[in-house]
C-alpha cells in the first residue's frame, strides 16, 4: 500500500474456518445488540477528541491529494486508453490474485494467486449508519449508494440491490468512537465471522480508511455469500464516496490491488476516486458466464483474452 492510502482491503475467508453455517437467505438478521442506548450516549457526549482529530486529518489529506491532481472523478479514458491485451492482463492481476493472506488467524498484506471469486446469489446491500452520521448525510449517501449499486447490477448483469433488512452485504458507516463497539452488531448480522476478524474490524487504525471482508461457505470457498464493509464517518465527502465505490466493487470479487493497473481504483496511487470505465469492463469480465467460480488462472486465461477482445477490440479503448 502507499504511504497515504489503505483503501480496498479485502480479506476472504471460508466460513468453515470458524465452523459457522451458510447464512440463510430467507431470514432477517438477528436484532442489533443494544440499539438504543449507545446511540443516545454518542449523541449526548458528542465526538471524542480523537474523532475530531481524525476528521481534520482526513479533510487535510483529501485537499492535499486533490491539489496534486489525484482523486480524479473522470473516467480516465482521455489520457489512459487500454488495449484488449492490457485489459486481460489487468483482470488477471486484480481478479486472480489476493492482496491479503491469512497467517496465524490474521490477514496480512501478502499477495498470492487465487481462483476466480464472485457471488452466485443476489447481493443485498444493507446500510448501518452510526449516530455520528447526520441525517442529511445518511440520505445523501443512501441515494448515492442506490445509484451506484444499480450501475453495478447493470454492468455485471448480476442482481444487486439496496435493502432495509435481510441484507447479505453489510456496510457500517461509523466514527472511531462507534467502531470499537461494533462487535456485537457485526456478529449479529454475520455470526460466522471469527472473534479475531471481528476484533480486527473494530480496531483498524487511521491508516485503514475503509475495508471489506467477504466470506464464502465451506462447500464452495470461492462463491461469496456475505460481506462486511467498514467506512469511517470522519471522512470528507469525496473520500467517503471513494470508499463506497472501491469497497463495494472489491466485495463483488475484484479482490486485489496493483500499481500497474490504470485507469483504475484498484491500486493505491490515489489517482482515481471513483469507478472508471476500465473498472466497469473488469466487472463485466468477472461476471461473464463463460467463466465459473473457482476457475484457475491457467484455465481462465484464454477465455479472459477472448472476452477482452470482444469488449475492447484490438486497439485502445
Amino acid at each position: 500500500m502507499s504511504r497515504l492510502r489503505a483503501l480496498g482491503i479485502l480479506t476472504v475467508m471460508a466460513l468453515a474456518a470458524c465452523d459457522p453455517v451458510d447464512p440463510p437467505l430467507q431470514t432477517s438478521p438477528r436484532p442489533l445488540a443494544a440499539p438504543v442506548r449507545p446511540e443516545r450516549a454518542v449523541l449526548a457526549r458528542g465526538p471524542s477528541e480523537e474523532s475530531r482529530v481524525l476528521r481534520r486529518y482526513y479533510s487535510r489529506l483529501e485537499q492535499s491529494l486533490k491539489s496534486d491532481g489525484l482523486l480524479r472523478t473522470d473516467s480516465g479514458e482521455a489520457d489512459a486508453p487500454f488495449t484488449a491485451a492490457e485489459l486481460a492482463r489487468n483482470f488477471e492481476r486484480i481478479a486472480l490474485f489476493s492482496e491479503y493472506t491469512q497467517v496465524g488467524g490474521r490477514y496480512v498484506a501478502q499477495e498470492s494467486r487465487a481462483q476466480l471469486r464472485r457471488w452466485e446469489r443476489p447481493v443485498r446491500v444493507e446500510l448501518h449508519f452510526g449516530a455520528s452520521v447526520p441525517e442529511a448525510t445518511r440520505r445523501t449517501d443512501t441515494a448515492r449508494i442506490q445509484a451506484y449499486v444499480a450501475r453495478l447490477s447493470s454492468v455485471t448483469g448480476h442482481p444487486i440491490s439496496v435493502v432495509n433488512q435481510a441484507g447479505n452485504y453489510h456496510i457500517f458507516v461509523a466514527s472511531v468512537d462507534e467502531q470499537r463497539g461494533l462487535g456485537p452488531q457485526i456478529s449479529a448480522v454475520e455470526p460466522g465471522l471469527s472473534r479475531s476478524t471481528v476484533r480486527e474490524i473494530t480496531s483498524l487504525d487511521r491508516s485503514t480508511y475503509c475495508a471489506v471482508y467477504a466470506s464464502s461457505s465451506s462447500d464452495r470457498p470461492n462463491a461469496y455469500v456475505s460481506a462486511i464493509a467498514f467506512v469511517r464517518s470522519e471522512h470528507p465527502d469525496l473520500f467517503r464516496l471513494s470508499c463506497y465505490h472501491e469497497e463495494i466493487a472489491q466485495g463483488l470479487g475484484l479482490a486485489n490491488d496493483s500499481p500497474d493497473v490504470r485507469p483504475s481504483i484498484f491500486n493505491d496511487d490515489e489517482e482515481f476516486a471513483l469507478l472508471t470505465r476500465h473498472d466497469e469492463v473488469l466487472l463485466r469480465i468477472l461476471y461473464d458466464r463463460r467463466l465459473r467460480v473457482g476457475i484457475s488462472d491457467e484455465e481462465a486465461r484464454p477465455i479472459i483474452r477472448q472476452i477482452a477482445a470482444e469488449l475492447v477490440g484490438t486497439g485502445p479503448a
